[in-house]
């Protein structure tokens, strides 16, 4: 007797399905893989001689902050601080200074205290576990992870937000992910990742580029993308995001204020009287600025400060935050840095 169709039909999820998925899924590691052997940016914490310490340092300055506005600040940090102890040796108060305009400063002062840990309880050496990295000040899962990858070669889910993008579009056709990293992403991404402990670094380093130099999120060059043929949203027509990314305010914000008193204190030699900070009405006579806090270079960062119109309450706010955050400190009524 002939078997029904609807018995002789295979159902989703069999063999040859998923067999099918998993080739699907190599071709789309060997592709990636491959145009990034070709194409990758040749970025210093990449290369050869790059050390634990260097690609730490390079995840967290990388945090929210363009490559070309890291490249210059890190190069300096690896010239003047190449190994933990040297930067751990240093007060807190360089590490801001030496921070620069990277923005969000924070991120220098628990760099400073994960090298004060690194020295104390890993012997001057950066831990190479996940967990052992996420117990670092300042160091949560996707840095454990992205360093665990890049520095150590070990097999880890990275999931940064160029990551998250070519992953919704490629897999998901959709042209954002959701504004804040779901548990079904995470999934998604390490279910993409390959069991090849090397491929799956080369895949997340490739994935992370990708997003970052061609699947952008204002103007994606499709023609340029290695997996363009196996993207669903390319396939879907390139549907719009559901929703509209909203940039960070920064002019007339308390980030603007605070910014411009972090360069007053990273350009001071001395600590800085509070009373320079509030607008000058009719002001101090010409040097007393300088004079006081040790050059000219204080007196043109107090002039920006001024010049934002800033009133007193903003000011105080700016001045307050600064404090509670450990980013300067307070004594006899002058700021300086920790």
């Amino acid at each position: 007797m002939t078997a029904p169709a609807a018995t002789r039909r295979r159902a989703p999820g069999s063999a040859e399905t998923a067999s099918a998925k998993t080739g699907a899924l190599e071709r789309l590691h060997t592709e990636l893989a491959d145009w990034f052997s070709r194409e990758a940016r040749d970025l210093p914490w990449r290369a050869a001689d790059r050390s634990p310490w260097g690609v730490l340092v390079s995840e967290v300055m990388l945090q929210q902050t363009p490559v070309v506005r890291v490249l210059p600040v890190w190069r300096e940090w690896m010239e003047r601080w190449p190994d933990p102890a040297d930067l751990a040796a240093e007060p807190a108060g360089e590490a801001v200074r030496a921070w620069g305009r990277l923005g969000y400063p924070r991120r220098a002062l628990r760099l400073h205290a994960a090298a004060a840990v690194i020295v104390a309880e890993h012997g001057g050496e950066l831990p190479d576990t996940e967990e052992a990295l996420r117990t670092l000040p300042g160091v949560g899962s996707y840095t454990a992870a992205a360093v665990a990858a890049f520095a150590f070669g070990r097999r880890a889910t990275v999931v940064d937000t160029n990551i998250r993008r070519v992953h919704a579009r490629l897999l998901g056709g959709e042209a954002l992910p959701a504004p804040a990293l779901t548990a079904a992403e995470q999934r998604r991404a390490a279910a993409l990742l390959p069991e090849d402990t090397a491929l799956s670094v080369v895949w997340n380093a490739a994935a992370m580029e990708l997003g970052a130099v061609v699947c952008t999120a204002r103007s994606p060059r499709c023609s340029a993308c290695p997996v363009a043929a196996e993207c669903a949203w390319r396939a879907a027509g390139e549907p719009p995001p559901t929703y509209t990314p909203r940039g960070q305010a920064w002019h007339g914000t308390d980030r603007q204020v605070r910014g411009a008193v972090m360069a007053v204190l990273r350009a001071a030699e001395h600590p800085v009287p509070r009373a320079l900070f509030e607008p000058p009405v009719p002001g101090p006579p010409a040097g007393a600025a300088a004079g006081a806090s040790g050059g000219g270079a204080v007196t043109a960062a107090l002039g920006r400060l001024h010049s934002l119109g800033t009133g007193p309450d903003q000011l105080e706010r700016a001045l307050a935050g600064l404090l509670a955050d450990g980013l300067a400190v307070e004594e006899h009524g002058r700021l300086r840095l920790p």
